[in-house]
C-alpha cells in the first residue's frame, strides 16, 4: 500500500457504546480513489467501524470514539471538525435503500438545497449529472417528478447514490448496500461501484465474500472488534497470513 496515496489514516482507534467496547485498537490506511471492502462475521463491528469515518457514532448517546481519524492529514475527531461540511466530504449509502418520501428530482435536490444552492438551472444540472452517475437517468428522466417509493429496490439505491453524488463527496461509506438486492440489481450495482472509483474513494461493508472479491482492490477483516489483517484482496483471499482470516475465507466459521 506504500505506493498508493493514502485517503484516510485510521490510528489506534476504538469505539464504546457505554460500557461496551465495539472496536479495539484499529489502525489502518484506506487508500484513495480505491476501493476497500470490510468483511467479518455478523457482529464484528463492520459497520460501526464504518460509522466512525464520519462520525454518525456522534448521533448515538453513549458512544466514545477515541484514537484518530485522519482525513487528508486532519482529524476528524477535534472540535474544529464542521460535521456537516465533512459528512458532505463523506457520504454514506445505508443497507437499505432509504428514498426520502418526496420526487426522484427532490431526492437528489435535497442536499444541494441543504447547501444553499437555490436556482433552478444549476439544480437541474447537478440532478441530471447526478443521476446519469449513477447509471439511473435513463430509466428515470420521465419520472423525475414521481414518487421515488414507486422505483424498484435497486432503482431506488442508485438513487440514494446519486443523492451523495449530488453533492460531490471525496469519499463514499457503503453499508452492504447490495444486501436488499436482488442478483441483477446486485450487479448493476457492482458494475457501478467500480465505475464510481475513478473518482472517489469507496469503503464498502459486505457480508458476501464474492462480492468483496470481485470490487474490492483491498480488504480489511474484523473479528470481535479488532482487525485481523488488511491487505490486497488478492493477497488476502488468495494468501491471507492469518489462520483466522483463512478460516473465515474458507467457510469454517462466520
Amino acid at each position: 500500500m506504500s505506493e498508493e496515496k493514502i485517503k484516510i489514516e485510521v490510528r489506534n482507534l476504538n469505539l464504546f457504546y457505554g460500557t461496551f467496547q465495539a472496536l479495539r485498537d484499529i489502525s489502518l490506511q484506506i487508500p484513495e480513489k480505491r476501493i476497500t471492502a470490510i468483511i467479518g462475521p455478523s457482529g464484528c463491528g463492520k459497520s460501526s467501524f464504518l460509522r466512525t469515518l464520519n462520525r454518525l457514532h456522534d448521533l448515538i448517546p453513549g458512544a466514545v470514539v477515541k484514537g484518530e481519524v485522519i482525513l487528508d492529514g486532519r482529524n476528524i475527531y477535534t472540535d474544529s471538525v464542521d460535521v456537516v461540511e465533512l459528512r458532505k466530504r463523506v457520504g454514506m449509502v445505508f443497507q437499505r435503500p432509504c428514498a426520502f418520501p418526496m420526487s426522484v428530482y427532490d431526492n437528489v435536490a435535497y442536499g444541494p438545497r441543504l447547501h444553499g444552492v437555490r436556482r433552478k438551472r444549476q439544480l437541474d444540472e447537478i440532478v441530471e449529472k447526478s443521476l446519469k452517475m449513477a447509471n439511473l437517468w435513463e430509466e428515470v428522466k420521465d419520472r423525475l417528478h414521481e414518487r421515488a417509493q414507486n422505483l424498484s429496490g435497486g432503482q431506488q439505491q442508485r438513487l440514494v447514490i446519486a443523492r451523495v453524488l449530488a453533492v460531490n463527496p471525496e469519499v463514499i461509506l457503503m453499508d452492504e448496500p447490495a444486501s436488499a438486492l436482488d442478483p441483477i440489481s446486485t450487479a448493476r450495482l457492482e458494475e457501478l461501484i467500480i465505475e464510481l472509483k475513478k473518482n472517489y474513494t469507496i469503503v464498502i461493508v459486505t457480508h458476501n465474500l464474492q462480492q468483496a472479491a470481485r470490487v474490492s482492490d483491498y480488504t480489511a477483516f474484523l473479528l470481535n472488534g479488532e482487525l485481523v489483517e488488511v491487505g490486497r484482496t488478492q493477497e488476502i483471499f488468495v494468501n491471507p497470513k492469518d489462520k483466522r482470516t483463512e478460516d473465515y475465507i474458507t467457510g469454517r466459521f462466520g
